[in-house]
């Protein structure tokens, strides 16, 4: 998808020497040339997700149980789904709603 890290702040100087810092660079979100229609569809799929009867709103409704901001917990879920989907792709398999709920687990 593009994931991209940036850090202006990796070195730094101490006693006119260069040093790295030891923390580590953090992934900032997607580069500029990420897939808009992909991103789009993950969207709509954890919304369509979220108001359909299932694993995937039985994760939502939990979610907002423990006070998680609704727009978080359908990020999380887009991601879910796309991580899915990943999976299913690289290993040629059908999606199997006992591996979701002993992930859950």
């Amino acid at each position: 998808m593009g994931l991209e890290s940036r850090d202006s702040g990796e070195y730094y100087y101490v006693r006119g020497q260069v040093r790295r810092r030891k923390k580590q660079v953090t992934i900032r979100g997607l580069n500029k040339d990420y897939n808009h229609d992909l991103k789009g569809l993950f969207k709509a799929a954890a919304i369509r997700a979220s108001v359909l009867p299932g694993p995937f709103q039985d994760f939502y409704q939990r979610s907002l149980a423990k006070g998680i901001k609704p727009t978080m917990v359908r990020l999380t879920l887009a991601r879910k789904i796309a991580a899915i989907t990943l999976t299913l792709w690289k290993k040629g398999e059908n999606f199997d709603v006992e591996k979701l709920k002993s992930q859950a687990a």
